[in-house]
C-alpha cells in the first residue's frame, strides 16, 4: 500500500501499484532478501509526520533499519527503481510530482552509493510492481492511463 515498507525473504513476494509513487527494492546481492517501500512524497515531512513512511527520507531510513536489524548494510544492497508516472499529462507537462520523486530517489541511491540494477520510471502510465525475491527481476506491468 502507499507509505508501506515491508521486508521478505527468498520467495517471499512483494508487491505495488504505483501511479506518480515511486517504488524502491533494495536486495543483497545473492537475492537472498528484499525490502520494498512505497514512496509517496519526496523528500523530508513536516514534525506532524516524522515517522510516517509515505515519505522518502523516512522510508529510506525504515528499509536501512530493517537490514541492518537483520545483517545487511544499505551500501552492500543494489537497487531496483519502478513508478514517478504523470498522472495528469493532459494538466502538467513539465516537473510533475513523479519526476519529483525520481529525482529525489535516484540522488539518494546515489548520495549513498546504492547500484541501481534497473530501473522502470516516468511515462504516464501506472505501474503493477511484482517481486518474488530470489534470482529473478522483479516484474512491472505498465498500464497506460487515459
Amino acid at each position: 500500500m502507499p507509505g508501506d515498507v515491508a521486508l521478505g525473504y527468498a520467495g517471499d513476494q512483494l508487491k505495488t501499484l504505483l501511479g506518480s509513487c515511486v517504488s524502491v527494492i533494495l536486495t543483497d546481492p545473492r537475492r537472498t532478501v528484499g525490502v520494498m517501500c512505497h514512496i509517496v512524497h519526496a523528500g523530508h515531512p513536516n514534525a506532524a509526520n516524522q515517522h510516517n513512511t509515505a515519505f522518502g527520507s523516512v522510508a529510506m531510513a525504515e528499509m536501512t533499519r530493517r537490514l541492518f536489524a537483520i545483517g545487511f548494510a544499505p551500501r552492500s544492497c543494489q537497487a531496483y527503481v519502478v513508478g514517478g508516472g504523470n498522472m495528469f499529462p493532459q494538466l502538467v507537462t513539465h516537473h510533475h510530482v513523479g519526476l519529483n520523486n525520481i529525482d529525489w530517489v535516484m540522488g539518494y541511491l546515489e548520495h549513498h552509493k546504492i547500484t541501481v540494477l534497473k530501473e522502470d520510471l516516468g511515462g504516464t502510465g501506472y505501474r503493477k510492481l511484482v517481486w518474488t525475491v530470489g534470482a529473478g527481476e522483479p516484474l512491472v506491468e505498465t498500464v497506460f492511463s487515459g
